[in-house]
């Protein structure tokens, strides 16, 4: 099968070959002139006989040819590459040879027209004067250009950095976050595990919570924020879930007072982190009472979360060191998702383990429309 060539769209050439460039090096150095004579109408009617147009366009083909010698040329071998020397000299020698070109222009408008040069640009008419009007006039078009191209770049790389910030924060994130759920799922198997072993005809009412667990956790807290009466449901059954399996020894006491939650939302597994940290480190003590005291509040939308449990010293510093993972990840998951909007404090002593957490609240209908955009 023989494959005809497509044709590029006359739209691609004219892209391709800059040639949108033509009307602004026209209108450009038209209004050079007219700075020059200080006379719009006068520059026009210059413009339009003969030999003054073609000492015109070498004005625009010579300096469009230096500035685009230097803008691909020069700035990404020399400048780009951080030899200055080199491209300091380049440019130098550019400006001049276009000047010089420029120059040439008036002579060779003479020529073409029949008249002496004294004729067409009057007694004052010499190579300084020529000069002198010329490079000027190719030193500001250069330097136009060169502002307007590494601004350009300056802007490119600044957009660039920002996406690839973004998208490091967010493989940060996820990454943070698929290192808490394995180690969440083995708390809670290893949790149901004792269960069994306790009470075998609870194990049925158990693993019903966990599958509503496993639920929320694969597939509807996915999101980067969830509403916070999902959140506070999902808190709940893990309580009770835990509960179950914990000696008759341990007191667990959970005051949520949340009322109407549902127009707030909150990032997936914040406050769990720590209510799971309470449970897996609290006191084991044979002789004398465990406990865990959980208090969960809002003020307007400001998240209040006191989480705190018996212990002994060395279930301290294990819970500091090794609870660990879930900690630490939470702390760096509020680090970048909610900087300057939240308060974290942690004491410990012999005795007790204590967490108190601050969080201002974003309404779930702004987090939509983030979303959306």
């Amino acid at each position: 099968m023989n494959v005809l060539p497509v044709q590029q769209p006359a739209q691609n050439w004219f892209f391709r070959y800059k040639l949108y460039h033509l009307p602004f090096w026209f209108f450009y150095h038209y209004l050079w002139w007219v700075v020059t004579l200080g006379n719009p109408v006068k520059v026009l009617q210059s413009l339009a006989v003969l030999p003054y147009a073609l000492k015109y366009s070498f004005y625009v083909i010579f300096q469009a040819m230096a500035v685009y010698f230097n803008l691909y040329f020069l700035i990404p071998k020399y400048l780009e590459k951080s030899r200055y020397a080199l491209y300091l000299s380049y440019l130098l020698l550019t400006v001049l040879c276009a000047t010089l070109c420029i120059v040439g222009g008036y002579y060779f408008s003479a020529f073409a027209s029949g008249q002496t040069i004294y004729d067409l640009f009057g007694q004052s008419a010499c190579f300084n004067t020529f000069f002198s009007n010329a490079l000027p006039s190719t030193v500001a078009s250069t330097t136009l250009a060169m502002s307007i191209k590494l601004t350009r770049n300056w802007i490119q790389t600044r957009q660039r950095q920002q996406l690839l910030e973004k998208e490091k924060l967010e493989t940060e994130l996820k990454f943070l976050k698929n290192q808490f759920n394995p180690h969440f799922l083995f708390n809670t198997i290893n949790s149901i595990f004792f269960l069994i072993h306790k009470n075998p005809d609870m194990a049925s009412n158990s693993l019903a919570k966990f599958s509503d667990l496993l639920r929320y956790q694969l597939y509807e807290c996915n999101d980067p924020q969830i509403r916070l009466s999902r959140e506070i449901s999902y808190l709940e059954n893990f309580i009770e879930l835990e509960q179950l399996r914990q000696n008759s020894n341990v007191t667990v006491t959970a005051d949520i007072e949340l009322g109407y939650a549902n127009h707030l939302g909150i990032a997936p597994f914040i406050v769990m982190t720590f209510i799971e940290n309470a449970f897996k480190h609290v006191s084991k003590d044979g002789d004398k009472l465990n406990w865990i005291r959980i208090k969960l509040s809002l003020e307007g939308q400001q998240l209040k979360l006191v989480v705190a449990n018996s212990t002994t010293a060395g279930q301290t510093q294990e819970a500091v060191h090794y609870g660990g993972i879930g900690l630490k990840n939470v702390q760096r998951r509020l680090d970048l998702l909610y900087p300057g909007q939240h308060s974290l404090t942690i004491q410990q002593d012999s005795r007790s383990f204590n967490v108190t957490l601050w969080l201002n609240l974003t309404e779930m209908a702004q987090v939509d429309r983030l979303q959306v955009a």
